[in-house]
């Protein structure tokens, strides 16, 4: 399996439009796959409760805050997320020189989960993903097959005051803080000689394999990366054009900005075939904590086709029912051995309704046309509406329970009006 999945992006000030960081991803996964959305309220947990990840329970933590996240229907990690403290985290498949085929462990799609429900800031995940990672290791398909499809993981992890990028190679780490700029990733090593924290035995390991001399400047790309670049090539171009993008737009960059460049089909982010962009997310974080942050998931395939549709963590959220997928419980191929004998439906009711509407969009030119426009009059509507919130906070909590809910009815409405 050639490494051709996800793009994530961090913009933060001065490259941003206003004090405030820009977080966009998309999550490139297999074309027939699923991602819901969904949302879990903060929670207590008495001492030695366990917490069932995708392969493995693990310890559970006395307080878990509360999360959105964009995720594949048939585990319990996510691609993408964030959290009550507006800390947002997406991953990366990224491949190397050391092995990803392992036991099952926790996948990095857990690892961003529990970073989300444990950590209040982008550092503070740093600490809780290592420190899981190095108990509990990173192991497991992450298909819902018997592929054996496997990876290591990088994470962009944002806060409302700076982001950090974690690369991972078995247990081994290396982290960079980015406190200015930009910052994107794809399906490449990137941290080169700049590293803020590391595993304690990350270059005495690498010396020892014979990847680094002990004597040249250290750079964790190079050391841990394939010795030949052939098979990241594709993940390479991505990685440039989004970061040309990015460049071009450098001191104005918005949610708007990331939107348009998550939707880019001639560069590959939004990625068609086999693998394609099953889910997307943007962030808007504003610096002043009076601000709520405003996060936006499509919870359907393609970004050219869907509608960013506005989330803000306020007290008393009611499950997110029209992206969430049926539930199989204990029965679930999923989770009993052997694993993945058959694939039960996973859609949900927004991607029941979307896939009709984007085969609308293929076959009837002018029909595709009216819905496109009627779905972004819908979306430019609703980041209108954020932009006051964004710059003058929550006046009436209780008016955004649903905020979420009812844009996915508005935009299901849309669908039935065509």
């Amino acid at each position: 399996m050639q490494p051709s999945s996800c793009d994530t992006f961090v913009a933060l000030p001065p490259s941003t439009q206003g004090q405030c960081i820009i977080f966009g991803k998309n999550s490139d996964r297999p074309c027939d796959e699923v991602q819901e959305v969904v949302y879990f309220p903060e929670k207590d947990y008495d001492a030695g409760e366990m917490v069932e990840c995708t392969y493995i329970e693990i310890e559970q933590v006395a307080h878990t805050y509360a999360v959105a996240l964009s995720k594949p229907a048939w585990l319990w990690g996510a691609e993408m997320g964030a959290n009550e403290l507006q800390l947002c985290i997406g991953n990366e498949a990224v491949w190397g020189r050391e092995s990803a085929d392992g036991d099952e462990a926790l996948l990095g799609m857990d690892l961003v989960r529990l970073g989300l429900e444990r950590a209040d800031t982008a550092e503070k995940a740093v600490d809780v993903i290592t420190e899981l990672l190095e108990k509990y290791g990173q192991g497991g398909s992450c298909m819902e097959d018997e592929s054996g499809f496997t990876y290591h993981n990088s994470f962009l992890i944002s806060d409302r005051k700076e982001a950090w990028l974690l690369e991972t190679s078995g247990k081994y780490w290396a982290a960079e803080r980015v406190e200015a700029g930009h910052r994107n990733i794809s399906n490449e090593y990137d941290i080169t000689t700049k590293i803020d924290k590391e595993h304690p035995d990350m270059r005495d390991y690498a010396k020892n394999k014979g990847w680094w001399d002990g004597k040249t400047k250290f750079n964790f790309a190079t050391v841990y990366s394939f010795a030949t670049t052939g098979r990241i090539g594709a993940s390479g171009s991505r990685y440039c054009e989004g970061k040309r993008m990015l460049e071009e737009s450098n001191g104005h960059i918005s949610a708007e900005t990331m939107m348009d460049i998550l939707r880019d089909k001639d560069s590959d982010i939004n990625m068609e075939g086999m693998f394609m962009t099953t889910g997307s997310m943007v962030s808007v974080i504003p610096r002043d904590p009076a601000l709520p942050g405003v996060h936006y998931f499509t919870a359907t395939p393609d970004p050219e086709r869907s509608v960013f549709k506005p989330f803000i963590f306020v007290n008393n959220i009611n499950q997110l029912k029209e992206t969430t997928s049926p539930s199989y419980g204990p029965d679930d191929p999923a989770k009993k051995k052997p694993r993945f004998q058959s694939k039960p439906n996973r859609k949900h009711k927004l991607f029941i309704k979307h896939e009709l509407v984007a085969a609308i969009i293929d076959s009837y030119k002018d029909r595709g046309k009216k819905i496109t426009e009627s779905m972004r009059k819908l979306e430019k509507e609703k980041m209108t509406q954020m932009e006051e919130i964004l710059s003058h906070g929550v006046k009436e909590p209780d008016l955004l329970v649903n905020l979420f809910s009812s844009s996915v009815k508005e935009e299901l409405a849309v669908y039935s009006q065509k």
